[in-house]
């Protein structure tokens, strides 16, 4: 199979024939073999029968649906479990995205070797109150992952097969695909430029607390990504340096104590950030301890992504 489409919804009944139907002519005019993989994230309006009226009329057209609302990253996770195609896509399924754009996002996959291409919402038609928070967000995650997309959030991209199947997205991190495939280490990672429209039907799930959550989940992914399998590397630096810094306020408090008549140490402000310190430090330390304990039972510990193998 050469693409399958995946897209994620929750509550978009009004817009899923038109997006199925204008997939279908795309994929028909360029001869690919595809399928179109429905991710119903709980929807309440009606849009998982549209979904099954769809499958009934096209073969091609697969669906998933959750009890309830877990989220986008969810959904995408799970439409990447039933993917069988060579490049998947992913869209979103409020008429925002352009089908038309599919058989470029294939052509950049398969001919130009990328494994992860990211649209570009150059002209957004969205107010802004939902542009300035994802320019400041996008602005953060350049800095912090070295990846130089304009728009991490787009949710028109389009990835090499190996990459869905050797990734885990949940939270918010969604957002954050390109960061984790980079950090599995598929580091081609391309961009497109493509066209926006005017939400059709409905309106926005964006709110300000997914954009605290999204702050929240590329700290969290940091973290995991570079420390999840060496806690001690963090910990126990840490934990070692402030140690360090009071004992060294300790061994000056006590020659102080010795050696200038009448100093009295416990007196003294430094004293107790020295003891703050020698505290904090141990129990640093002491937790890069128990996570480099706890890490090494694991049975991922040992798992690794190995692209290819000879004999």
């Amino acid at each position: 199979m050469d693409i399958s489409v995946v897209l994620p919804l929750y509550n978009e009944a009004d817009s899923l024939e038109e997006l199925a139907r204008w997939i279908e002519r795309v994929m028909k005019e360029n001869g690919y073999r595809y399928e179109i993989i429905f991710v119903d994230d709980g929807s309440q309006d009606g849009s998982w029968e549209v979904i099954e009226g769809l499958s009934q009329s096209n073969p091609n057209i697969r669906g998933v649906k959750f009890r309830r609302n877990y989220g986008k990253s969810a959904a995408l996770n799970e439409g990447f479990r039933h993917t069988k195609g060579e490049v998947i896509v992913t869209m979103d399924s409020d008429l925002q995205d352009n089908p038309e754009e599919i058989p470029e996002f294939y052509r950049m996959i398969k001919e130009e070797g990328y494994d992860l291409v990211s649209g570009w919402k150059k002209n957004r038609k969205d107010p802004l109150s939902k542009t300035i928070p994802t320019k400041l967000y996008n602005w953060t995650t350049r800095k912090v992952s070295g990846i130089r997309l304009h728009d991490f959030n787009c949710g028109l991209k389009a990835y090499r097969r190996q990459v869905v199947k050797s990734i885990e997205v949940y939270g918010e991190m969604h957002r954050y695909i390109p960061v984790i495939a980079k950090w599995a280490g598929f580091r081609n990672i391309g961009e497109k430029v493509v066209q926006h429209q005017k939400r059709k039907y409905g309106k926005t799930k964006f709110g300000m607390e997914r954009f605290f959550n999204g702050f929240l989940d590329l700290l969290s992914i940091t973290f995991v990504t570079r420390f999840g399998g060496k806690p001690m590397h963090l910990f126990g630096f840490l934990g070692t340096l402030l140690f360090l810094a009071g004992l060294v306020i300790a061994l000056y408090l006590a020659y102080a104590k010795f050696f200038w008549m009448g100093y009295r140490m416990t007196e003294r402000p430094l004293f107790y950030f020295g003891l703050l310190a020698m505290i904090i430090g141990t129990q640093l330390f002491m937790a890069g301890f128990l996570g480099e304990l706890i890490s090494r039972k694991s049975p991922d510990r040992n798992k690794y992504l190995i692209e290819k193998t000879i004999g």
